[in-house]
């Protein structure tokens, strides 16, 4: 994760990269579970990843993607995580418990790690840089509630 550029000062940004550690730790457990063909101990691994995940990214689309949308020039690379967090929900939401598909779980999994390396290395900063004040206390307001 990131640490040289301060992002983290932003409550926000800090509070979503402690995320991505918790996230990180649960998909790479599930990862090495699957890769050591261990799925009994794999399949149970995925609720709480699934926990964390999906309020992750829900706030994260409510919040600093809508901020970013609206002021404009990270609005490509917003659809593009956007449409990454929809593939990898679509992948670990709609798994068949009975009968997985884990080399398909390993891709979603491979995903989220590279979808996390361009959050924390790319848009994080970014986003100190381009959101005026004024955008920062809404969304620090709002993901407060």
């Amino acid at each position: 994760m990131c640490n040289y550029c301060g992002c983290r000062d932003f409550p926000l940004i800090g509070r979503l990269s402690e995320e991505h550690v918790r996230i990180s730790e649960l998909a790479g457990a599930l990862r090495r579970a699957i890769r050591a063909t261990r799925y009994d101990e794999a399949l149970p691994l995925l609720d709480p990843l699934l926990a964390e995940l999906l309020p992750h990214t829900a706030d994260e689309e409510r919040g600093l993607f809508a901020e970013l949308r609206a002021e404009g020039s990270l609005a490509d690379e917003v659809e593009r995580l956007c449409g990454e967090h929809a593939d990898i929900h679509g992948v670990l939401t709609g798994i068949d418990r009975a009968s997985p598909d884990w080399p398909r779980v390993l891709g979603a999994l491979e995903l989220l790690q590279r979808h996390i390396d361009k959050e924390e290395h790319g848009l994080f900063p970014a986003a100190v840089i381009m959101l005026p004040i004024p955008a920062w206390e809404r969304i620090t307001t709002e993901s407060a509630r």
